[in-house]
């Protein structure tokens, strides 16, 4: 029975379609290369930049962190706020906090960037521990970002079958799979190619926000 809910942010707590791609478009026309296709753009929510920008074009390590530079600088002056809370979440989130649940989020963007975006969605009051990416802390899969954040509130190996992460991508069920934990896939913004959260171990998928409570709640220890 679940006690502890750790939640992914982009595409599962929040739609940052716009801003994400806003600022990708920024940073490739500061490179000088072309704009990336709108479906390239999806692939980009979910895992860690430093890995998507040589995975999906091919950059070196100097150029991706010229474009992550880049992307930075608009995400920090605008793009944080160009997102958007999914629809009927704060409400779901409030039903697994007065069910006696402790929520948190583990994300691979900067945790900074997370509780701006958190604190400016209005929802940041809801996750009593936030752990997202940092470049000053070893370790930036997203299966050490899990670990960080069960160390955060004290959990262990001991503790993995009241742990549920819920997540969009294949790197959340993956990144939970290394950490002996079950992932609850969602499909809210469509980031995900077609059959990857199942392919990829997740135990079921849920569509709206309201599923997604739904679904916790009728597992979780009371």
């Amino acid at each position: 029975m679940y006690r502890f809910i750790f939640f992914d942010l982009d595409g599962t707590l929040t739609d940052s379609s716009e801003g994400a791609f806003k600022c990708l478009d920024y940073a490739m026309e500061k490179l000088g290369e072309p704009p990336i296709p709108v479906e390239t753009k999806k692939l980009f929510i979910g895992p860690p930049m430093t890995e998507s920008f040589p995975a999906l074009l091919g950059f070196s390590r100097e150029k991706t962190l010229d474009a992550l530079r880049f992307f930075r600088e608009r995400y920090a002056a605008y793009g944080q706020k160009e997102v958007a809370a999914i629809p009927g979440m704060a409400e779901a989130l409030s039903r697994l906090r007065e069910k006696g649940l402790t929520l948190a989020v583990a994300s691979s963007k900067d945790e900074p960037a997370c509780h701006m975006v958190l604190e400016n969605l209005g929802i940041r009051q809801y996750f009593t521990v936030i752990a997202g990416h940092s470049d000053t802390r070893p370790g930036g899969t997203k299966a050490d970002i899990i670990r960080f954040a069960m160390e955060r509130l004290g959990l262990t190996d001991r503790d993995r079958e009241a742990i549920l992460m819920v997540g969009d991508r294949k790197y959340d069920v993956l990144g939970a799979a290394k950490c002996g934990i079950r992932c609850l896939g969602v499909d809210f913004c469509g980031f995900a190619p077609a059959g990857e959260l199942e392919e990829a171990g997740a135990i079921a998928l849920v569509r709206t926000a309201d599923e997604m409570a739904d679904y916790i709640l009728a597992r979780a220890a009371q």
